[in-house]
């Protein structure tokens, strides 16, 4: 339920944040092939089993499936070199990082002359299916979704085979997600909560509303209960059934984060945090925003 988010961790950094997670306790992480860092997570990983008594077994991974790959011819490639880079012989979770399909190629991001991104129009859908095989052939205990919208979802139950495990979304008391979120139980799709400290270091945002972590809200609540702003915006997304992946490369912030389980936040808590809602979102890819299958239109 509380993994360690490695998205914007930087490649020199992240390997060491991992091992001070398996330390502190966590057994879950989130990677993406996108996120360039899944080479060092791989050998930290490898370094933990060596000097721990922890096997493949106990951890619990997580990749994505880019863009770029969403040719089905493409699908198999690109999970391969996630489990090579991540040096496992299989994911317990892949995740299709976003409905849009971009050019293929090397670069991530394929840009034409005028600096507008590249799309590629392979359906989703038949994306999805060749990320079925992978399940069946043994690389990939469960698939899913992230960044997927109420419709799309829909559009993809009515062909899919193997249904989606989870819909990973932006989450936090900024953009609750309440109606994707009941949309998403009412299908048995479980709700994996992104940036859920409101992503206090935003890189697509220079002039964001007031941070989650600073709300006086939070910082009396957290005051209140002897936690952090932190611990308190976590235990939030756990009381509402969301799997959550706060994302830290500091070694006291990592520790502290998973320290949630000795308290609970009142009913009056929960929803004074839900009324901070104001549908405000920090990830919109706004540069992918002409896309048939941009999801926050």
């Amino acid at each position: 339920m509380l993994g360690l988010g490695t998205w914007n961790s930087l490649d020199y950094q992240v390997g060491e944040a991992v091992m001070t997670a398996i330390d502190a306790g966590y057994r879950h992480f989130d990677c993406a092939h996108a996120h360039h860092n899944e080479q060092q997570i791989g050998l930290a990983l490898r370094a933990m089993f060596r000097r721990t008594q922890l096997s493949r077994k106990d951890i619990f991974i997580t990749s994505k499936l880019w863009n770029t790959f969403h040719r089905p011819s493409l699908v198999r490639l690109a999970c391969e070199t996630s489990l090579k880079n991540l040096q496992t012989d299989y994911l317990d979770l892949y995740l299709m990082h976003w409905p849009m399909a971009f050019k293929e190629g090397n670069d991530l991001i394929p840009l034409d002359s005028e600096g507008e991104i590249i799309f590629s129009y392979n359906d989703f859908v038949d994306t999805w299916m060749a990320m079925e095989k992978l399940v069946e052939d043994g690389l990939c205990k469960a698939i899913g979704l992230s960044n997927f919208n109420e419709t799309q979802i829909e559009r993809l139950l009515k062909n899919a085979s193997i249904y989606p495990a989870v819909n990973q979304i932006e989450c936090h008391p900024y953009l609750t997600q309440k109606k994707l979120k009941e949309f998403c139980e009412s299908k048995d799709i479980a709700v994996i909560a992104y940036s859920p400290l409101g992503l206090p270091r935003n890189p697509f945002c220079n002039s964001c509303n007031k941070p989650l972590i600073q709300r006086k809200e939070i910082t009396q609540l957290a005051k209140l209960l002897h936690k952090t702003p932190a611990q308190i915006l976590i235990r939030y997304q756990l009381q509402r059934g969301n799997i959550v992946i706060p994302k830290s490369v500091t070694k006291a912030h990592i520790r502290s984060n998973i320290l949630v389980n000795d308290f609970e936040l009142t009913e009056e808590a929960m929803k004074m945090l839900n009324k901070l809602n104001i549908n405000y979102r920090h990830v919109h890819f706004k540069t992918a925003r002409k896309h048939p299958d941009y999801p926050f239109k």
